[in-house]
This record gives structure tokens, sequence and C-alpha cells, in this order.
């Protein structure tokens, strides 16, 4: 009898494991053994250089809106994507950034993603004393009105917001508020992979040129082994190959700068190509978009409906976060 409960009982147990190794091998079999993009995977747009400025009558203001001004066909390419975050890369309201204007202009097409947004200011949100209009529509995400600089995280990036309108900041220079705080911030978030993006770059072959007033912010964010940088402010899409704060090739630890300056308002035709300058594109409105896994990331530009420029590809982050030699 003593047996025979013995054989029973073993059987059990021999069908409960059979179950068991069968539902762990139809587990396996249902999974794909590597998507290529996981629900968990952050996806960004970014762009500057967007609304226009309406005027007050209805019947012209759709007039222009139509034929001169792209910001809503650029909104419908960020309306089709499933996104994580809106990085708006400055002016992002013609010509002086009112709130009223914000309120006419940008709130009925990039402001549909308030809620994911996190914006930088532009020298024409500054021609409102202080970015009042900026500061006032965007809220507390805008950051401090004061600073205007701010930093997050997203996955496993860390992103920081700055502000390169530098005169009314108390600066951008080495041992300004600013860069002080970027500095501090860099310490205090050793990710392995960080994007940074600001309105006027510091890199540029189109109409405003390169920047140095931002030198010091490229200086710690390459120390730091930041990965990425975004700009707008010229009219135009650039991309540059990974580079040092002198614009010397580094594949190793260099930062990869875009320009993303097709959010709507106009296009601007390039001056004189800057060393390690890749793509260049000023005919094609557009976002940039950015898949960020947590060792690399894809970009691709968008380019709004009935264009064909596109650009694409995959950078790795840096493996390394301690200064270089």
């Amino acid at each position: 009898m003593k047996r025979a409960i013995a054989v029973l009982l073993l059987s059990g147990v021999l069908f409960n494991v059979c179950i068991a190794i069968g539902e762990t091998s139809s587990r396996k079999q249902s999974t794909p053994a590597k998507a290529s993009i996981s629900s968990e995977t952050p996806v960004i747009a970014a762009a500057g250089d967007i609304a226009c400025d309406l005027n007050s009558d209805k019947s012209d203001a759709e007039s222009v809106s139509r034929e001169t001004c792209h910001m809503q066909a650029t909104a419908d390419l960020l309306k089709s994507r499933k996104l994580t975050a809106v990085l708006p890369l400055g002016d992002n309201q013609y010509e002086d950034g009112t709130l009223e204007k914000f309120q006419k202009s940008y709130a009925p097409t990039w402001g549909q993603f308030l809620s994911i947004t996190h914006p930088v200011a532009g020298n024409h949100e500054y021609e409102t004393p202080g970015a009042a209009g900026y500061y006032k529509y965007f809220g507390a995400t805008a950051g401090d009105p004061t600073k205007g600089y701010y930093s997050y995280n997203i996955g496993q990036w860390h992103l920081i917001a700055l502000n390169a309108n530098c005169s009314s900041v108390g600066g951008c220079q080495a041992d300004s508020p600013q860069e002080k705080w970027l500095k501090a911030d860099l310490l205090a978030h050793p990710e392995r992979c960080t994007l940074a993006y600001w309105h006027q770059p510091r890199f540029s072959s189109a109409l405003h040129g390169n920047n140095k007033d931002t030198d010091a912010f490229w200086q710690d964010l390459y120390q730091a082994g930041a990965d990425i940088v975004l700009n707008g402010h010229d009219h135009d899409y650039e991309r540059f190959a990974p580079q040092t704060p002198n614009a010397k090739a580094d594949v190793k630890r260099g930062i990869r700068e875009f320009v993303v300056g097709t959010g709507g308002r106009s296009l601007y035709p390039f001056i004189s190509e800057q060393p390690n300058s890749e793509v260049r594109n000023d005919d094609t409105y557009g976002v940039l978009e950015l898949k960020l896994y947590p060792k690399n990331y894809d970009w691709k530009f968008i380019p709004e409906q009935g264009k064909t420029f596109s650009d694409a590809g995959r950078g790795i982050c840096h493996l390394v976060k301690a200064p270089p030699p």
C-alpha cells in the first residue's frame, strides 16, 4: 500500500515538472529573441525655429500659415509617432515670443504635445523682456525663469537643457553660474549616455556660423564624456561627426552635434562648410527622431510630407566617463 502511494506521488511530481517545462518552453518560443525597439525604449523628437508670428487678421493668418509656415506640417510628424518627449530647440515662437503669440501659433500645432515637452529658449523669446511669454506658456517645465537651464532623466539617458542666451542668465563662460551648475550636474549624474541641447550652436556651416559663447559648455560636456548635442538657430539640418571642443575629429570620445532648425519658420542657406560636417540640407522642414537605448542611439531625420530628404544612423555611447588624457 505504501509503495503504491509513493508511486502515485512520484507520478504527480513528474507530471507537474513536465507541465512547468512545457510552459517555460512555450514562453520562450512566443517571445522574440530581440525586439528592434521595445515598449520601454524612449523615443524623442527635436527641432527648433518653429512657429510663425501670425497676423492678427484670421484669414490673412491662415494664408500666411498655409503658404510660408510649416509648423503644422512638422507638428503632424510628431502626431504620427509614439514619442516619450518633444524637445523644442529655441525660437519656438516668432518674432518675440509673447504669450499671446504662443497661444495663437505654437499652441495649436506643437502645443498639442505640451505634456511631454522639455523646451529651451532662443534669442527670439528674449525679444520680450525676460522671455516672459515663453516662461508663462511652458510654466515649470521650462525651469527657473531667471535661469532657463535644467536637467532630467529619460530611460538610461541624462538630458541637459541649457540656456545660450548668455547675457540674460549671467553668462555662459567658465565660472559663470550656469557653467558651474553644468559641471556639478554632470558630476552628479554619471549615467552612461548624456544628451545636451540649447539654441545657438557651437558649430554651424550656415548663416549664423560658429558661436564661441558656448565653448565652455562643450569643454565640460567633452570632459564628462557626453554623447550628443542638439541645437537650432540656423534654419537647416546639419550633422557633424564626433569631435572635440576644438573641432578635431574624435571617434572615441567626440560629441556628435546636430543642428535642427527645421521646425517650420523658414530655411537658411549654407555659407561656409565647417570641419567634420557630414550631412547638410537647407530645403526641407522636419524633425530629428532619436531612439535612446541604454548603450547606443539611433537617429533619423523625418521630413515633412512630400519631401524625400532624410538622414539616419546609429551611434554608440562613450564607454569611458573619465577625463581624457
